[in-house]
This record gives structure tokens, sequence and C-alpha cells, in this order.
């Protein structure tokens, strides 16, 4: 098994994000999984595995989180553990093949169960799905054969638990504000709604109580949203921190609204810290688009096509840093669009 170092689709990293935050995949597990399911479970021994069971042939399907967990009532002797891996289906449309793309990722699980344990251990895979339809396949592998009776018993038979979210209501997601804030950003990712919804997601944020904590959590938020959806921009994102922050808490609220400026400057510096591995030049590029997107929102990221054909590593810098201060987009054409630029 290959981990995945970094995972290239954004909703793949604002999922792991949100199910990271202390208390989320706990609450998630106990409220989301059928009761007779998360009865069995210990979640006061719930471990996230650095292991991941994504190789690079599943990576364009799913990404996941995978826990170890205790069962209750086993002998004080020999706690007996599972696997309960939640795979995150970050397409926008059901597949029909998702319970193949499961099979062999379970397969995967039991082969780093058997070299990393001596043993295997059970697999529960937990779906959570985030599209704008509703998921309308079976959730069992057998499904996807039409079989006599017969033969049945010779082909693999299992069933994933799922976690659709546009079936459940926005209060129904809010079990508690760390997991209530990922899931509602999932849930309307995908739609013309979110920059309705967004003062609602950011209001729950506000009452997070571990700050430093929260504001890591509202940049992957910011990040995720704006790079991830079409119909919000950075000015939607300012407005909607400002309704929030009438009825939160001000002094949260005024950090947000610092972060969101430095989140220009930082936009840049991730760009060229993945300048490392992908050349200076994409780095740059990379971080200039986020920066754009923030500040000017479509108006900025127009600009690519032009600023993308840059060459000049000194001037890409320059248009980097001549973000922060230029008051429109037309002002930084200008600053690359000068003679010999």
């Amino acid at each position: 098994m290959t981990p995945v170092a970094e995972l290239a689709n954004p909703h793949d990293k604002f999922f792991k994000e949100a199910l990271t935050q202390p208390e989320a995949a706990r609450v998630f597990l106990r409220d989301f999984l059928p009761p007779a399911v998360a009865e069995e479970l210990d979640l006061a021994h719930l471990d996230l595995l650095k292991d991941s069971f994504i190789d690079d042939s599943l990576q364009e399907h799913f990404a996941d989180l995978v826990f170890e967990v205790t069962l209750r009532e086993q002998s004080p002797l020999r706690k007996e553990t599972l696997f309960v891996c939640v795979i995150f289906e970050h397409k926008s449309y059901v597949d029909p093949l998702t319970a193949l793309q499961l099979l062999r990722y379970m397969t995967q699980a039991w082969d780093y169960s058997l070299r990393q344990r001596g043993r295997l251990l059970p697999v529960l895979p937990v779906v959570i799905y985030h599209g704008v339809n509703r998921w309308s396949v079976a959730a069992n592998f057998q499904a996807l054969f039409s079989l006599p009776d017969a033969l049945r018993p010779y082909v693999p038979e299992f069933r994933y638990l799922l976690t659709d979210l546009s079936v459940y209501s926005d209060e129904e997601l809010k079990r508690t504000a760390q997991l209530g804030v990922g899931l509602l950003t999932l849930k309307y990712i995908f739609r013309p709604s979110l920059r309705a919804r967004l003062p609602e997601v950011l209001a729950l944020w506000y009452t997070i109580q571990e700050q430093e904590r929260a504001l890591g959590y509202l940049e992957a938020i910011i990040r995720y949203v704006t790079s991830a959806s079409q119909y919000v921009s950075a000015e939607d994102v300012r407005a909607a921190i400002e309704t929030a922050a009438s009825e939160g808490d001000p002094l949260m609220g005024t950090i947000a609204q610092e972060w969101l400026q430095q989140g220009l400057q930082q936009g840049l510096q991730q760009g060229l810290r993945e300048g490392e591995e992908r050349g200076l030049r994409q780095g740059l590029l990379s971080g200039i688009r986020l920066a754009l997107k923030l500040k000017f929102g479509l108006a900025g990221a127009a600009l690519m096509p032009e600023i993308s054909r840059i060459e000049d590593i000194p001037l890409l810098q320059t248009v980097g840093d001549g973000i922060e201060l230029a008051d429109t987009p037309e002002d930084l054409r200008r600053l690359y669009q000068q003679p010999n630029g």
C-alpha cells in the first residue's frame, strides 16, 4: 500500500480536514451509523490510522480515512478490533460501480492487516456521498449481477453503509459544530444555494471554542469554497463572515477578517511550497491563482490565461507580491504588461 501524500482533489482534502477535527469522527460514527452497528463499537477507543488503503488506481474514485476501533463486550484478555473505513465519494454523480471499487479497497485493507497485524481484521466500509442527486444504486455487491439463486453462494457479497448528505436536513447535520461545519459545506458545495448557506456555516464555526484550532479550520473552509465552488466568490466569503460575525464572537470575527486578508499572502506561500515539488513556476502560478480568486473573485481568475503565459520567474514573483497592493485586476495587468515585462 502506498500512502497518498498529496490529494489533488479539493473535496478530498476538505473531507479529511473535516473528519479529523477533534471528536468529529466519533460523533459521526455514533450518530450516522445504524444504531445497532454503532452500539457494537467502543468509540472511547477510536484511533485514526496514519495509513490509507487508497492506491493510485483508486484515487480517482474516492478518498479515505481509516479508524481502528475496539469492539464492545470482548474478553478482557483479548480486545477485538476492526477497521472502520470512511470512504468519501467525491463525485457529483452516483457511480454504479462503487461496490466493485470498494471490494478492491477492502482486499487492500486485508493485505495490510495480514502484513501489519499477522491476521485478518474485519473491515466496515462507510461511504459518505455529497452529490446533488440522491444515491440511486443498491449498496450491496451482488446487485451488480443478475444471478439465479443457485449461483449466488459463489459470488462475493457485502454491503456498505451509506451516508447520503442530500437526504439529511441542515439541522440533522449540525450534531456538533466541528462536524456540522464540514458536513454542511460538503452538502452544498455543488449547489448555487451555497452562497446563501455560507453565513449559516460560518455562524456555526463561530461556536467552536478552541480558537487556534478553529482558525485553522476556517482557513480550510475558505480555501475549499473558493477553489471548489463555482457559485462563491471572495466577496461572498467576506459578506458571509460579516453576517456571521454580527451574531457571533466579535473577537473571532475580527480574527477571521484579518485571516481573509492574510490569506492572499498565505496562498502564495502555499504555491511556493508546492513549487518545491512541481517546479517553481507552477508553484507560483498555483499561489497566484488562489490569491487572485480570494481578492478579486472571477474577475481576478480571468487574468490567469495571460499570467500563465509568463515564463519569467522574477516577473511572476512580482505579480504575486503585487496582488495584495493592487486595487483592481486592471492595476495588476498594468504591472506585468509593462514594456519589456
